[in-house]
């Protein structure tokens, strides 16, 4: 995943930027605060704070071979066993060595790799796929009439369901649609396994529809504070919609953008800058 190289007037606020744009918690990222603001007088700060964050990968655990290490030990304690009983004089094998062999036998040939350690990087088709068994069988339950599409770009996966009466699946301000997005999510973690694909899901074009406005709204709301000087609260919205306004007015000059509060009552705030 690239890296995204946010701006705010505190570490926080560049940090809560950076995760609002890669569209995960801060448990799932990876932040580097690359500048901090500085002090000035009375305790006042100069400047502004630059993080970079992109989504942490998944990683893979080292396998560890520990049948190399049991089977010196095993035998070691057989050498010492069998150096005991020449000492006796008594060149029979014990009841205990013939045990432990079998069981070594055994336990080698029972002894499987844990699946973890042994799973494959999870393909992006096959992410995909199951993103479009879900979604399939979700509009069957629904009894609606709907087409999936899958699009992939490398590790980049967009979902689209096309059809009528799809309103349901969106519901008010796209919430139903995100609450669906995270179960299709959670559905191909659950088959796969974990992996680095990120899965976007749009139903009967809402989401276009929703940036080409949120888009507008925000170059309206960036004029307004250019011409106030006054920073602007804009109503909460979910992640994604957030996203959509910081990248936006990332390219807007004389105003900056900070996240603010906790969901679902965050929102942005439109600053001059």
């Amino acid at each position: 995943m690239e890296w995204v190289t946010t701006t705010g007037r505190s570490v926080e606020d560049a940090t809560e930027a950076a995760l609002d744009q890669l569209g995960v918690a801060a448990d799932e990222a990876d932040i580097e605060v690359l500048e901090e603001p500085k002090s000035g007088l009375f305790g006042r700060t100069r400047g502004e704070a630059k993080v970079r964050g992109r989504v942490r990968p998944t990683e893979v655990r080292p396998k560890r071979d520990n049948r190399r290490s049991r089977g010196n030990k095993n035998g070691g304690q057989q050498r010492r066993e069998r150096q005991a009983s020449d000492a006796s004089g008594n060149n029979k094998p014990s009841q205990s060595r013939k045990n432990g062999g079998q069981r070594d036998t055994r336990n080698a040939k029972n002894e499987k790799p844990m699946n973890d350690e042994q799973r494959d990087p999870v393909d992006p088709a096959a992410v995909g796929e199951a993103a479009e068994t879900f979604m399939t069988g979700l509009a069957t339950a629904f009894g609606v009439e709907a087409a999936v599409v899958v699009e992939r770009e490398d590790t980049e996966i967009e979902v689209a369901m096309n059809g009528s009466d799809l309103g349901l699946l969106v519901g008010p301000g796209g919430r139903t649609l995100t609450a669906i997005q995270d179960l299709v999510r959670v559905a191909a973690q659950r088959r796969l396994g974990d992996h680095e694909t990120h899965l976007r899901l749009d139903i009967a074009g809402y989401r276009e529809r929703r940036k080409a406005s949120l888009e507008a709204f925000a170059r309206k709301i960036a004029q307004q504070v250019r011409e106030s000087g006054k920073a602007l609260a804009i109503e909460p919205m979910a992640s994604p919609d957030r996203k959509v306004i910081h990248d936006v007015l990332a390219s807007e000059e004389g105003v900056s953008t900070a996240s603010k509060g906790e969901d679902p009552n965050r929102r942005v705030i439109v600053s001059p800058s």
